[in-house]
């Protein structure tokens, strides 16, 4: 009987591992990999044309005294400040307002929250610059309506960047929603009832009901949408290519720019390594503040 217990386990691994290896596959050839060459190389002089040439921790030194590298690390901090406290609590409120509409309409409105989604980012972004144009686009023609000033929008420093964020917003809003929406509805609607009986209803059930049994969807949330906004590329890469006077260049943009137009594969190596340390100690920061306070 021991000696079939022991088989039944074992097959049972074997067969868990069999399921886990693709993805096991995936992230090793795909990720670590990747992590691990791009770390080789950033200790080069490379520019992808001509043999790498070993200089240790010269790219590293460099990118220390590297002002326009910090200041689009110091861009995509603004960013992340700015688009991730929006989109958590504009997914949040149109999941909550989701649950509370009736059935039959819930199906449409899903699907129009949805479908900037399954628009390539891309797309959405050509979309937005011709809503943006300076003096064509609708959005202006909008503020001519009530004798407003036009707008320059991705022409502007102090607009471009939130701009882009409005339109990354836009794309990601409907998806964070349903993620919350699914979570909303797990909650059992007896402890509704049951605060209501004691009077709470309204803000007070979201508040000591619905928000704290979120927390898990909220962390995940959270932690996903930081890495995400540290990551941010194409919209910028297509609507603005890090201008106007770089006031949109991010890390990303950055790194793409020393990799493919200047050719420094060593460099923008290193750099691509410092800006995955900054994302790997944020995410864990979040993680532990968020499990102390469980």
């Amino acid at each position: 009987m021991k000696l079939k217990g022991l088989r039944s386990k074992r097959n049972e691994a074997l067969t868990a591992y069999g399921f886990l290896l693709p993805n096991l596959l995936g992230l090793t050839v795909f990720i670590f990999v990747p992590m691990v060459y791009a770390f080789y190389v950033s200790l080069h002089d490379w520019n992808a044309l001509s043999p790498k040439v070993y200089i240790g921790f010269d790219n590293y030194k460099k990118l220390a005294a590297d002002k326009d590298w910090w200041n689009s690390v110091y861009k995509t901090f603004i960013f992340t400040i700015i688009y991730v406290p929006m989109l958590f609590a504009g997914s949040l409120f149109l999941a909550v307002i989701m649950n509370s509409i009736k059935q039959k309409f819930v199906g449409i409105a899903r699907t129009m929250f949805l479908l900037p989604f399954a628009i390539t980012s891309v797309i959405s972004a050509v979309i937005w610059m011709f809503l943006y144009d300076p003096r064509n686009g609708f959005i202006n023609q909008f503020l001519d309506l009530f004798g407003l000033q036009h707008q320059q929008f991705l022409g502007s420093t102090s607009q471009a960047l939130i701009s882009v964020i409005i339109v990354i917003l836009w794309i990601n809003l409907g998806y964070n929603m349903m993620i919350f929406l699914a979570a909303i509805k797990e909650i059992p609607g007896d402890y509704y009832e049951a605060a209501s009986i004691d009077g709470a209803t309204g803000w007070k059930a979201f508040w000591h009901i619905t928000l704290p049994l979120l927390r898990p969807t909220s962390v995940f949330i959270l932690v996903v949408t930081t890495i995400g906004s540290f990551q941010v590329f194409d919209q910028i890469m297509v609507m603005t290519k890090g201008g106007p006077a770089n006031s949109t260049m991010v890390s990303v943009l950055y790194i793409y720019k020393q990799a493919f137009e200047f050719l420094n594969m060593g460099y923008a190596s290193a750099l691509a390594v410092v800006l995955f340390l900054i994302i790997f100690v944020l995410s864990l920061a979040q993680l532990r503040l968020y499990a102390k306070k469980d």
